[in-house]
């Protein structure tokens, strides 16, 4: 039963080192002062499609976690739903953060040509 969650976790690992590259990478937009840019949207979308795989890959594992917490009886559940909530919100919030920026791109833009 362990080792279904083993490779899962190990699978869920991969988009949370990429999303975390993208942060850095975002953080480094802000650094230099490219924040209002089309790759600050290409990092959040990354990231937001990044949270979705980690809810998609942790809702696949809950029935081997179940499994597993009958055995034991280890609270796993509430652990695996506690990252399944915490990856939509990181999800949701990029996405937010997503839309507010091509907004703001778009109206930079605009000013940027009446000027």
């Amino acid at each position: 039963m362990q080792y279904p969650l083993l490779i899962g976790m190990y699978i869920g690992m991969i988009p949370f080192f990429i999303a975390l590259y993208q942060s850095l990478k975002l953080l480094d937009y802000v650094d230099r002062n490219e924040a209002f840019s089309t790759l600050s949207v290409k990092a959040l979308k990354t990231i937001k499609h990044c949270a979705i795989a980690i809810v998609i890959v942790y809702i696949l594992e809950m029935p081997f976690l179940y499994l597993l917490t009958l055995a034991d009886d280890a609270p796993g559940i509430v652990i695996g739903l506690f990252v399944i909530f915490a990856s939509l919100i990181v999800a949701v919030f990029a996405a937010i953060l997503q839309k507010l920026l091509q907004e703001a791109i778009r109206i930079k833009a605009e000013n940027d040509l009446t000027v």
